[in-house]
């Protein structure tokens, strides 16, 4: 539970709503909230993501994990309690960039079902789709884009998902997918199909 420090505070509205914000990009703000082990595609598919919604002529942005970690959340570790405060700040930055209409992608490891959990509330149901980059450990671990799962095998790092730490599974996620199977691009098409059904962005044929 995160202490609150912070008293005499009140929230401002201000004099423009989300509505006119989005009606201004015609686009709905959202957060496509990628989870996975390391390895797994979500920075890279989030990338992907990214740049096909820009050539659409859309606002999008990616929140990624190591790139937070280099500000905002540079005074984190790897503690349970530090993963879940990391999840928790970007969950609150997240919703802010959902009000401020832009469709947003965050690319976490997140590990734990309670701290994503957490984030939904946080961003609210109809706005956060979870992606779940369901790729097979032995994949994840043999493309070892950082090096990490040789120095957790090794024993120089510890507290390691997948390895010495667990890795929670999604269990209803909006969305799964392989990326041993499909390609970063083939992922981003399907994605945006979710944001048009969903009513985020326009259809192509619109």
């Amino acid at each position: 539970m995160t202490k609150i420090k912070a008293t005499n505070i009140t929230w401002h509205e201000g004099h423009v709503s989300r509505e006119e914000r989005e009606e201004l990009l015609d686009q709905r703000g959202a957060l496509i909230w990628f989870t996975g082990l390391s390895g797994s595609g979500k920075s890279t598919v989030a990338y992907t993501l990214e740049h096909a919604l820009v050539q659409r002529g859309h606002l999008a942005y990616v929140l990624d994990g190591d790139n937070i970690r280099h500000g905002l959340n540079k005074n984190l570790g790897f503690s349970a309690e530090d993963r879940e405060e990391n999840i928790r700040r970007i969950g609150e930055v997240g919703k802010l960039f959902v009000d401020a209409g832009i469709i947003t992608a965050t690319a976490f490891i997140s590990p734990y079902r309670a701290d994503r959990q957490i984030a939904r509330e946080t961003v609210g149901e109809g706005s956060f789709f979870e992606v779940f980059c369901d790729t097979p450990f032995d994949v994840c671990e043999e493309r070892d884009p950082k090096g990490l799962y040789k120095k957790a095998r090794a024993g120089e790092l510890k507290g390691f998902t997948g390895i010495d730490d667990p890795y929670e599974a999604p269990e209803n996620p909006e969305l799964i997918i392989d990326t041993s199977k499909v390609s970063p691009q083939e992922a981003a098409v399907t994605i945006c199909g979710l944001l048009e059904s969903a009513g985020k962005i326009p259809e192509l044929n619109d």
